[in-house]
Formats: C-alpha cells, structure tokens, sequence
C-alpha cells in the first residue's frame, strides 16, 4: 500500500460481490482490503489509517469510530444505518453515507409475494408437501381486502402501486410526510388513502412495514400495537427486524389473533436453527433477500463506492445521513 492513496476498508459486504465497487475505488486512486468481518478488534487491525469504511451489517460504534482516528466517511451498503452511531459520527467529522433508491422495486415486489404467500399461498403450498390437498378455510378475496401501509417513503408507496390493481384499496399512514400539495398528489398517484395510525390498524386486512429502524421505532409493533391490527389479518417486514417485538408477534399468531406473517428480516441474523419462525405455519421467511436482484447487486457495490469517491473528489457523498461541521483532513 502507498502512503500516497487514502485506504478504502470493506467490513462486510454479505451476499454483495464488491468487485465492481472495489474496482472503482482502485481506479480512483484508492488503496482496497476486504476483511469479511464484524469483530470491531479485526476491523481495528485492518483499518488502521483508513478514510473510507465500507459497511454492510457490522456495528460501528463510538468506540470503534473513535480507534479511527483517519476515518473521513462511513459508506453503507445500504439504505439502512441503524447499525451505525450517526451522532458520534457527526462529532468526530466523519460523514455517513447510505444508499437510496438502489433497490425499490425489488423490495416492494417482495413484500408483495410475502403478503400473498402469507395469506394463503404458502400455506397450501406447505400442505401439499406434507401430503394434503386443500385450505381448511378460503382466504378473504383480495378484491374484498384493505392493504395498509406504514411508512410512505420510495419503497412504501411502491408497494402500494404494486398491490392496488389486486386488492379493494390500499391506505397508509407516514407521521414523517407533512400534508402539502405535493405528497398529497404523490399518494393519490400510487393510489393511497392516508389515514390516522389507529384506523390504519383496524382497516388493515394486510399491513406492510417500510419504516427506518430508529430509537422511536424499535419495537414499535409490540403487543398493544398488534391488539389494534384487525383480526385475522397479515404482517409483512422487510424493513429491519428490531421494528418488531418477536414475543409478542408470536403470540398474537399462536392465538389466531394474525393469520399470518411474511418477514424478509428478524431481529438477530441469521436467526438460530430453533427460532420459532422458521418452523411456524403461519409464518413466511425469507433471509433478509428482499433486495437482490441480477441488476440490483452492482447497483449496491457501485453505489457505495461512488459515496466514498464523491467524498474526495467533490467534497461531500452522493446521499449523505449526515452533515459533520469539520471533517478530518485527507491524510
């Protein structure tokens, strides 16, 4: 490695092949390691006199940004940053850049097939493999079927589009959207009604989740806030787990007070071989794939890289998190 070239460290990067991210950081004038870890120890090791961390689902802490002294940017690998301390970030100079609109359609499609699979599709589905032939009931028709909507951003209101030609209306509620002309034209062309959170829950015969995962909500879907979803009906996430209060999820299943759940992600991942959703019949999971598609994984590596590049050539990330006042100057 030169002295002359600012070091670019990948965490980890999960199912994304980095090549192409790390190719163009190489030809923009970058020294690359890829460590394949989450230990902050080995990331320590590894990254001492780095610019640029590249970051996929390891934790970066006070701590660790602090054992980091030459660190100028945290580049996600994805939307999502809850893994990641942005206000220490911020007071050390070091900016935080995630990924925004690199994987909408795959994400919406997604939590579509959940909600339709766990209506009724796989059940049947599991029934059959077991040798049976049949639902023990009919499903509620779609057309006859509410689909609502917590989190109005690219991904929310693109589920709605996907799922409005199938089912009887489709209503949403985001507390983060202000009430102006321009939102309102955006929803009635993705064909939402905006409601309060209450009725959301009550009217909701589906109800998808596509909110950040923040200290106001985690664990917001606990038991009072499942109590309040209408009877019967359906849980989607493919947002982030810790949304979720796994307990309490449970035993609203167990009770028949949900039909079921179509969950892209949990709160710990890979969830241990005896987690009960696995093996829950009225449970659909996936491991955590809702974005990755045969365009979507360069877009990912690209995209990450391009942050870090941006940084260093024009002074700030393509879609920063943050705003730091000082920025440690390029070693």
């Amino acid at each position: 490695m030169s002295a002359d070239r600012p070091l670019a460290v990948y965490t980890d990067t999960d199912d994304i092949d980095p090549a192409p991210g790390i190719e163009l950081l190489e030809a923009a004038g970058f020294d690359v390691v890829r460590l394949e870890t989450r230990d902050a120890d080995d990331i320590v090791a590894a990254a001492e006199g780095a610019e640029a961390l590249m970051v996929g689902y390891a934790a970066v802490d006070a701590d660790l940004i602090r054992r980091l002294p030459s660190l100028r940017i945290i580049s996600m690998l994805s939307m999502g940053y809850d893994n990641v301390d942005v206000e220490a970030a911020t007071a050390a100079g070091v900016w935080v850049a995630n990924l925004v609109g690199a994987a909408t359609d795959e994400v919406a499609a997604h939590a579509l097939g959940l909600a339709l699979a766990a209506r009724s599709i796989d059940r049947a589905a599991r029934g059959t493999r077991d040798g049976g032939w049949g639902l023990p009931h009919a499903p509620k028709a779609t057309t006859e079927s509410t689909v609502g909507v917590l989190g109005l951003g690219r991904i929310g209101r693109r589920f709605a589009g996907f799922a409005a030609p199938l089912f009887g209306e489709v209503i949403g509620t985001d507390p983060m959207l202000p009430d102006d002309e321009q939102a309102r034209g955006g929803l009635a062309a993705a064909g939402i009604r905006r409601v309060g959170l209450d009725e959301l829950l009550a009217e909701s015969d589906v109800l998808s989740l596509h909110l950040p995962l923040s200290d106001e909500t985690a664990q917001l879907v606990d038991a009072d806030f499942l109590a309040a979803m209408r009877p019967g009906s359906v849980l989607v996430n493919v947002s982030r787990g810790g949304l979720i209060d796994e307990e309490a999820l449970l035993a609203a299943l167990d009770s028949g007070h949900l039909s079921g759940a179509g969950l892209d992600v949990v709160a710990a991942e890979p969830p241990a071989l005896d987690h009960p959703f696995r093996s829950h019949p009225h449970v659909v999971l996936t491991p955590h794939v809702a974005y990755l598609s045969s365009r979507t994984g360069r877009a990912y590596a690209t995209g990450q890289a391009r942050n870090v590049i941006a940084l260093f050539t024009d002074g700030a990330p393509l879609t920063p998190v943050n705003r730091p006042a000082a920025v440690p100057a390029a070693h």
